[in-house]
């Protein structure tokens, strides 16, 4: 779980406003609301960089058929 920082910024101080009397049933359906509306802002920020950066379904088929994971020492190489 995320600590609590203080102060809050004002975002945070306003859904503690909205939220001080809810019922678990309706907290539950803010959580899904609030990550409904993070996934619209993340596909949002991917469809803007996908169009910035040129990229088809076939750049991300390369994409996905290219080894780029960084190559770890084997651990003899490591120990000396």
């Amino acid at each position: 779980m995320t600590s609590i920082q203080f102060p809050l910024n004002d975002v945070q101080l306003a859904l503690l406003r909205l939220t001080e009397d809810l019922q678990e049933k309706e907290l539950e359906e803010l959580k899904q609301l609030i990550i409904a509306f993070k996934a619209r802002r993340l596909a949002l920020l991917v469809d803007q960089v996908w169009e910035e950066k040129g990229w088809t379904n076939d750049t991300m088929q390369q994409f996905l058929d290219t080894h780029m994971r960084t190559p770890y020492l084997s651990q003899d190489k490591h120990n000396q």
